[in-house]
């Protein structure tokens, strides 16, 4: 459900940038926002990444991350004045053929909603439009489930690698 204080296409480009668009929202008086091309603050990037329990990343170390990403989005709760990230992955790859997914979280209070169930939708969504047909990504061993419950087939041994394949 696309919550009834949904952005106009021009305001989300005002304030997400280019290709920004509404990710179902649990709330519908919570405005919820894919981006690609809105700037991550790296402080609340490492807020976000912390919250799910990763050890500190240095902020010079992500910034070259992020820099040499194939794709990075950001799941933002709007608010006018200050828009706040509660979501975020981003993936790795050589642009044609296949790309890693690296780094997806979701702040522990929208935990549970099914945001990151969107975030991977919307990631897989965005690597298949640029032709990618093969995306692997490296989980932790509690959150496997998630992944196979989407689809994703795990490495012969089924411990941490998982891959998705386009139809």
């Amino acid at each position: 459900m696309i919550s009834s204080f949904a952005l106009s296409t021009e305001e989300l480009r005002e304030s997400y940038g280019q290709g920004a668009c509404h990710c179902p929202s649990p709330n519908e008086q919570m405005t919820l926002v894919f981006s690609q091309s809105k700037a991550l603050d790296l402080v609340e990037l490492e807020q976000l990444l912390q919250s799910v329990g990763w050890s500190h990343r240095p902020p010079r170390k992500v910034k070259k991350a992020l820099d040499n990403s194939l794709l990075k989005v950001g799941l933002w709760k709007h608010d006018p004045k200050f828009p706040r990230l509660i979501g975020f992955a981003r993936c790795t790859g050589d642009g044609l053929i296949e790309a890693t997914v690296w780094d997806v979280a979701v702040l522990p209070i929208y935990q549970g909603f099914g945001l990151g169930k969107q975030l991977m939708i919307y990631i897989k969504k965005s690597l298949k439009e640029i032709g990618i047909r093969r995306i692997t990504l490296f989980a932790d061993p509690g959150v496997v489930e998630f992944y196979t419950r989407q689809g994703w087939v795990l490495e012969p041994k089924g411990h941490r690698c998982a891959f998705w394949y386009a139809n």
